[in-house]
C-alpha cells in the first residue's frame, strides 16, 4: 500500500476526466467569493424550495393480538413514509444552514420518471461558509428515498450517504458517515485490526492518524453505540459492489438487506433521521473548519477524487436497480456535477 497503490486507487474514469485549469479556478473563485460579495457579473442566485414538513402521514392500522410483529409493508406507502420522513430531515437542514442555495438546473420536479415511477429531486449546495458542496433529496415513488451531502474543503465533517430502497419486497438500507481522508479501511482484518508499519512502512502511521482522528471527533462511542444498537428482522449483510464501493465506504457503514415489514421499516425511519440530525450538528460546530491553507487544499484534492470515485461506486448499484438506461442517469443525478470538485455553485 504505497503512496502510488493509493493514489491509483482512487482511478478516475476516463469519461470523467475534467480540466485541472478548470478546477483550480473554480477553487480560486471559491476562494475568492469567501472574501466579499459575488460580482454584479455573477449568476443569479436561487432561493430554497419551502421545506414545510408535511403532515405525518397516518399510522399503520394496530395489529390484531393475532397478527404477527412482522407484519409486511407496502412498497409503495413505505416509500412515501420514508419522503415524507426525509422532508422534515430537510426542512430541519434548510433552516438551519441559511447560505444553502437550490441548484434547480439539477432538480427533477416529479413530472420525470426512473423505470416507469414518477420520480423527485431536490439539489442544494452553499458555497459560502457553511460550504456544503452538494446534497440531494431524491424519492423515486414505490422504489427508493435517498439523502447524500457532501461537504466543502472548510471542513473535515463526514459527508453522508442514507438510502433506503425497497425491491422485490425487500428493503435495501444503507447509511454511512463517510470520512474525509485516507484511512485504508478497505485493509481492516477479520479481528479489526489494520496492517503495521512492518507491513505498509510509514504509510501505516499515516493510514493509523486518519483512523484516530475521525474516531476520536466523530466516530464516537456514542455514535457508534446508536448505529451497533440498531436492530432488524431477518437482516443480511450486502456484499461490496465494486472496488470502488470498498474504497469509499467508511468503518461505520451499515448496508443490509431485509424483509420490508413495518417493525424494520420504522427503525430504519428512526436511524435516517437520528443520523441527519448528528451531521446536522457536527456541521454547525465550527471546531470542525480546517486552518486556512495547507489544509484546506490538501482536502480539496482528496474530495474532487473522493467524489467521483462514490459516483463510480453508486453506478452499479442504480444499474443494478433500474436498468442499464435509468441506471446510469440515475446514479449521475443523486451525484451531482463532477466537475465542479466540491467547490459547489462554480458552474
Amino acid at each position: 500500500f504505497a503512496s502510488n497503490v493509493v493514489v491509483d486507487a482512487f482511478v478516475v474514469p476516463s469519461q470523467l476526466d475534467s480540466s485541472i485549469a478548470r478546477s483550480s479556478r473554480l477553487f480560486n473563485d471559491y476562494l475568492s467569493s469567501l472574501s466579499g460579495p459575488p460580482s454584479s457579473n455573477s449568476s443569479p442566485s436561487y432561493s430554497p424550495p419551502s421545506y414545510s414538513p408535511p403532515p405525518p402521514p397516518p399510522p399503520p392500522p394496530p395489529s390484531s393480538p393475532n397478527s404477527p410483529t412482522g407484519s409486511s409493508a407496502d412498497s409503495t406507502d413505505a416509500i412515501a413514509r420514508l419522503d415524507a420522513s426525509q422532508a422534515g430531515i430537510m426542512g430541519n437542514i434548510v433552516s438551519s444552514i441559511p447560505d444553502l442555495a437550490s441548484k434547480p438546473e439539477f432538480c427533477y420536479s416529479g413530472q420525470e420518471t426512473i423505470s416507469g415511477c414518477s420520480t423527485k429531486l431536490d439539489a442544494f449546495d452553499a458555497p459560502g461558509p457553511s460550504n456544503i458542496a452538494w446534497m440531494s433529496s431524491l424519492c423515486v415513488a414505490s422504489k427508493i428515498s435517498s439523502l447524500t451531502i457532501f461537504n466543502g474543503p472548510l471542513t473535515d465533517v463526514p459527508h453522508l450517504t442514507s438510502r433506503c430502497a425497497i425491491l422485490d419486497g425487500s428493503i435495501k438500507f444503507f447509511l454511512d458517515f463517510r470520512p474525509r481522508s485516507y484511512g485504508a479501511y478497505e485493509t481492516v482484518r477479520p479481528d479489526g485490526t489494520y496492517p503495521g508499519p512492518e507491513e505498509l512502512g510509514r504509510q501505516a502511521f499515516e493510514y493509523s492518524g486518519a483512523r484516530k482522528q475521525f474516531e476520536t471527533n466523530f466516530g464516537t462511542p456514542e455514535v457508534s453505540g446508536f448505529l451497533s444498537s440498531l436492530s432488524f428482522e431477518s437482516a443480511v449483510p450486502n456484499g461490496v459492489s465494486s472496488e470502488f464501493d470498498t474504497l469509499t465506504r467508511g468503518p461505520l457503514a451499515i448496508d443490509v438487506s431485509m424483509p420490508a415489514t413495518e417493525l424494520n421499516l420504522n427503525t430504519i425511519l428512526m436511524a435516517r433521521e437520528k443520523a441527519a440530525a448528528i451531521w446536522l450538528n457536527w456541521v454547525l460546530d465550527g471546531s470542525h473548519g480546517h486552518r486556512p491553507g495547507a489544509p484546506v487544499n490538501t482536502q480539496y484534492v482528496y474530495d474532487s477524487k473522493y467524489k467521483q470515485n462514490a459516483y463510480s461506486a453508486l453506478l452499479p448499484i442504480y444499474s443494478d436497480w433500474f436498468g442499464p438506461t435509468d441506471g446510469p442517469k440515475l446514479a449521475a443525478a443523486d451525484s451531482g456535477p463532477l466537475d465542479e470538485g466540491y467547490v459547489g455553485g462554480g458552474s
